[in-house]
């Protein structure tokens, strides 16, 4: 269960380009969340014109402004901030914008609490999900639990399976020799999950590595008020 946005401008954005950062047939690096969730009224927010700006190029934006997602800038404090910030830990800059991709599930834009099944979702679009996964460039693909449930229940991705083995602390769920599919904590998580989500920040980093780009170590994030106490792979 969803709930559309009711921007126009935002659902024509996401008509244009279903995704945010790179293009996801062309990333090294690619993560697939559940819906792309915005505030109601987020057109009357000052963040607004960096959001349009985002979605417009993702790649340029993280260069021009240093950070990856307009949720990350000084002025933004709601919703969604906590999930980039995870992120952001990570150690992705502006100079491997175009190795990082996300997408999601749903191919436009959700406002509130959502709860998605998969009679959610569009098969055509999942279809060319798999594709982006199977045909694309991406050499790391990742997954929160919750994402893979969906993914499997919805028979569009027959390769996904249980974990088939781990790479250091990521769970493997599919290896072909050309991508690998790691199953991650979701970014949202915080508290007695803080442990393990830096040690897979610090995994996915280096994959960096391996793909021949010169990384720094992990970023030093601020905490800031928690949003979920919940192991949320799922």
């Amino acid at each position: 269960m969803y709930q559309p946005h009711p921007s126009p401008i935002l659902k024509s954005l996401f008509s244009l380009k279903p995704f945010q950062g790179a293009e996801p047939k062309s990333a090294t690096f690619l993560f697939v969340g559940l819906d792309a969730n915005y505030d109601e009224e987020i057109e009357l927010k000052p963040i607004f014109k960096d959001v349009l700006s985002y979605h417009e190029n993702g790649v340029k934006f993280w260069n021009q402004r240093g950070v990856h997602h307009p949720f990350l800038l000084p002025q933004y404090s709601g919703d969604g901030h906590r999930y980039h910030r995870s992120f952001a830990r990570i150690g992705f800059r502006p100079e491997h914008a175009t190795l990082v991709s996300f997408v999601e599930l749903l191919d436009f834009p959700t406002v509130g609490r959502s709860s998605l099944t998969v009679q959610d979702l569009d098969p055509k679009y999942l279809q060319h999900l798999n594709s982006l996964i199977l045909e694309g460039s991406a050499k790391y693909i990742f997954l929160s639990a919750g994402v893979a449930r969906l993914m499997k229940i919805s028979k569009q991705f027959p390769w996904l399976r249980a974990v088939t083995g781990s790479a250091g602390i990521l769970p493997v769920i599919h290896s072909d020799g050309l991508r690998t599919v790691y199953l991650h904590l979701h970014f949202s998580n915080y508290g007695k999950f803080q442990k393990q989500m830096d040690l897979e920040a610090d995994a996915i980093r280096s994959l960096l590595f391996k793909s021949g780009v010169e990384v720094a170590g992990r970023a030093n994030v601020e905490e800031n008020s928690p949003i979920t106490d919940q192991p949320n792979r799922l």
